[in-house]
């Protein structure tokens, strides 16, 4: 065995295994491996010349320790991040704007966060062309309505640090307390409405209310994050319900349409009985004028009438009674024939009747027996 090959001699020879007998200069050992003071020994046999490369080496050290240094103690800013400075863990009033920076390495450290917008979404996950099959990756967006319905709701967080300090220290997961926080609000609103206002009628007030309540939780946590937006994406039924609640929106749509249709024929009716109304108004407007400006000409010319009467009595009186049976004897088929010279000349028994409608071409009435000439005076 190579035990008993060594010159030290084996186990018979009186040697160990390193060449050495076990009663020679080293004391007492354990057996079967080296004392305790050979190996301080050979460590101090190996650095009796000193650290290799003498002041050097020592210098090489110090530099690249310098260098290390100057690498902790010196960081930069980007434009979209805030630095806190933390002295011995405790944090810096004073933040770190964007560009170079410098700080006590150990006693001092940095911390940076960055301010722009983050996005958060919360739900399930589903694209249109899937739409009635399980295409989600959790059921965080299942939620139950005021009317025990449920629905899977899809909204997104837009959300930005609005105090690093708070941000780093108060709050553990940030990310994780934003997501809770949003997803109970929402559950919270959800649970208090009907299915419909969630679905079309009040989206809006919605993720407005839903918005005011998770900042009123992150606030009450000290979070150092403010809410900016929080937007409804896609609101749908469970899968195993699409099919029903697809009937049942298209069924709402034609009750829609339906009373569209009605409140559209209810206008027309409506317009033309307004139109027909206004119509019989301007009538009934105008006849009054005409006949109000009728009996008002009428009265101006009894008046004047009277003017006239008063003025000369007897012969307004004659002009009247001529007048009078002028109107009265137009359309008779009577010859009257005053006495005097202008009638003597007259045959009684002469048919002037059918004389006067031979001539006249008129045929309003019969004509009159051979006897009717009446000779009368007149006045």
């Amino acid at each position: 065995m190579s035990w008993n090959d060594n010159k030290g001699g084996g186990r018979n020879g009186g040697g160990g295994p390193w060449g050495q007998a076990p009663g020679s200069g080293g004391g007492p050992r354990r057996p079967g491996g080296p004392s305790l003071e050979d190996i301080i020994s050979r460590g101090r046999d190996r650095f009796a010349g000193g650290i290799p490369g003498g002041r050097w080496g020592i210098v090489g050290i110090v530099v690249a320790l310098a260098v290390f240094w100057g690498f902790q103690s010196v960081y930069t800013v980007e434009p979209q991040e805030i630095g806190v400075e933390l002295l011995f863990g405790k944090p810096e009033p004073d933040f770190s704007g964007p560009g170079l920076h410098f700080i006590i390495w150990p006693p001092e450290a940095v911390e940076k966060v960055s301010v722009t917008e983050n996005r958060l979404v919360i739900g399930s996950i589903t694209s249109p062309e899937v739409r009635g099959q399980r295409a989600s990756i959790s059921n965080e967006g299942l939620m139950l309505s005021g009317d025990q319905n449920i629905v899977d709701v899809t909204f997104a967080v837009l959300w930005r640090i609005s105090d690093p300090t708070k941000y780093l220290f108060n709050v553990r997961e940030p990310d994780i307390t934003v997501r809770r926080a949003a997803e109970s609000a929402m559950r919270e609103v959800v649970g208090r409405r009907p299915a419909q206002d969630i679905y079309r009628d009040n989206r809006a007030g919605i993720a407005l209310e839903v918005e005011a309540i998770t900042q009123q939780i992150l606030d009450s946590y000290s979070s150092g994050i403010t809410i900016s937006e929080i937007t409804i994406a896609d609101v749908a039924p469970p899968p195993e319900v699409a099919d029903a609640f697809d009937e049942v929106q298209r069924a709402e749509q034609d009750e829609d349409r339906f009373q569209e249709e009605a409140r559209q024929y209810a206008n027309n009716i409506l317009g033309d009985a307004r139109g027909q109304a206004a119509q019989v108004q301007q009538d009934a407007l105008a006849y009054k004028d005409r006949v109000v400006k009728e009996a008002e000409g009428e009265a101006a010319r009894f008046i004047s009438v009277l003017d006239e009467y008063l003025q000369a009595p007897e012969v307004t009186r004659k002009r009247l009674f001529l007048e009078t049976m002028e109107q009265v004897l137009a359309n008779s088929n009577r010859i009257i024939i005053e006495e005097g010279a202008a009638g003597s000349g007259v045959i009684p028994y002469l048919p002037l009747p059918e004389i006067h409608e031979r001539t006249s071409g008129s045929t309003l009435n019969p004509p009159a027996s051979t006897t009717g000439a009446t000779s009368s005076g007149g006045n």
